[in-house]
């Protein structure tokens, strides 16, 4: 990123060891983005100049994800045996070091022991050493530190939810000098009474360790993964579409992302933990209450938001964009004749009229196979509380439209590539006029030697009413 030259200089700077004073230096306009432990985060929060200059502040903290398979699951279902892989993936991928990493399983309480034999199962497959080394799937934790970490966290977990599978101390290990190193063995341990298993909801193992449990039913799994107080994410494996919006419907405040997973969709799904650019990352309460990602709402955290207020033609002036409401202007050129570089937001062309008689609408009907009783049967079209009598198509409406307005000849305008936000306002019969209105909205740059053009196309009748409106989009040569 930083080497690409699409950032300013500068824009990207990394920081190795202790950031010393800097945050010392904070003002009003800086945001504070953090990822890591819920203690950091508290610790950063409280910083003096964060809390005087009112820093923005959005964390992504530690947080105790959830899985859920689904009552309707049975061992020999393929969501039984989805849930199992993905939660033995979620607790050896990275050794478990991972902010979505599933630390909750849960299971109806008829299929725990199967959905302990089975995870003991595969977890047994997993082996440990140094990552180069052939066959090796999970390598070690950061440090001895951290080893050390997580026994002292699985020691206080284990008082309540025994260990079902590994041993904290030792482990087989693959690879030449790993001895001493960070290493240790998957652990699972099982909460047969998760309500009076506190530590497994309030404390984090941050290694490859999860608790398994069992709920009596769906309002009983909801609780559960709620008492975490807060998730980055739950996945839920379930093939009923009732139970999926009941979940989304009772856990959804306390989570920030739901993926649910299925027969239909395992093969094309990225998992539970796998945050995609394009939705919000983050979550509630223990999770830190802060978003990453989100596409362009990911970027908006990090601007100044503020509010503009004055006359429609002062503020399209700001912001390069033509508002409701602003003057247009006009001239001799017609817009289309505009390169992409002469068009300002504002310039307008106002079009002659055309009457849409009953052959047009006629016509327009057997051309395009479009039929529909309020074209073409005057009775029922008289009857229909919306219109009161045959009228045009919405469709022959912005063919006419667009023959009211485009300049032919080649010029500047390469294609129309599309219109948004089109809406029908008013119906137009046989007999009425209608014309055309179209303004330059705003402008965007797309490569050296184009750019796009967003247009507003009013569309009115002999009355000056409002029939239709929509935004054009044309690529315009610079």
């Amino acid at each position: 990123m930083s080497r690409s030259s699409l950032l300013p200089e500068g824009a990207v700077q990394l920081i190795s060891g202790t950031a010393g004073d800097l945050l010392d230096y904070l003002g009003g306009q800086d945001v504070v983005a953090f990822t890591g432990s819920a203690y950091t985060a508290a610790v950063l929060q409280r910083h003096p100049v964060i809390a005087r200059e009112a820093v923005r502040f959005t964390a992504e903290r530690d947080s105790l994800n959830a899985s859920i398979l689904g009552p309707d699951a049975t061992p020999d279902s393929p969501e039984f045996e989805l849930f199992i892989k993905e939660v033995a993936k979620e607790m050896t991928v990275k050794a478990g070091q991972k902010c979505t990493a599933i630390r909750r399983a849960m299971a109806p309480a008829h299929l725990i022991d199967a959905a302990q034999q089975a995870l003991a199962a595969r977890l047994a497959k997993t082996t440990v050493g140094d990552p180069r080394a052939e066959g090796v799937r999970m390598g070690a934790l950061v440090s001895r530190k951290q080893l050390d970490d997580v026994r002292a966290k699985i020691a206080e977990i284990s008082k309540v939810a025994p260990i079902v599978f590994g041993d904290v101390e030792k482990v087989q290990l693959i690879g030449e000098g790993v001895e001493g190193g960070a290493f240790m063995s998957p652990v699972l341990m099982r909460a047969d009474d998760p309500w009076a298993a506190d530590a497994v909801h309030e404390v984090e193992a941050f290694g490859p360790v999860s608790t398994l449990m069992p709920y009596k039913d769906l309002d009983d799994a909801v609780a559960l993964a709620n008492r975490g107080k807060g998730s980055l994410a739950i996945s839920i494996f379930t093939h009923d579409t009732g139970v999926a919006r009941d979940l989304v419907l009772g856990a959804g405040s306390h989570h920030g992302r739901m993926v649910f997973i299925d027969r239909d969709c395992a093969k094309e799904s990225t998992g539970h933990g796998s945050p995609l650019p394009v939705l919000v990352h983050g979550g509630p309460g223990r999770a830190g209450g802060g978003e990453e990602l989100g596409g362009i709402r990911g970027v908006k955290h990090y601007m100044q938001r503020t509010a503009l207020q004055g006359s429609p033609g002062l503020l399209t002036k700001i912001v390069n964009q033509q508002l409701p409401g602003a003057p247009v202007t006009s001239g001799e050129r017609h817009p289309f004749r505009l390169r992409f570089g002469e068009l300002e937001p504002g310039y307008s062309v106002l079009t002659d009229a055309r009457t849409i008689t009953l052959d047009d609408i006629e016509h327009f009907a057997h051309f395009t196979g479009d039929t529909f009783y309020a074209h073409m049967d005057e009775e029922a079209a008289k009857a229909s509380p919306i219109f009161g009598g045959r009228v045009a198509h919405g469709y022959l409406i912005l063919a006419f439209a667009a023959g009211l307005f485009v300049d032919p000849a080649p010029g500047p305008v390469l294609a129309n590539y599309g219109l948004e936000s089109l809406r029908f306002v008013k119906p137009v019969k046989p007999g009425d006029s209608i014309r055309a209105r179209l303004t330059a909205k705003s402008k965007s740059l797309k490569t050296p030697e184009m750019g796009e053009v967003r247009w507003t196309v009013q569309v009115t009748n002999q009355d000056d009413e409002l029939v239709a409106t929509y935004d054009l989009l044309t690529m315009n040569a610079v």
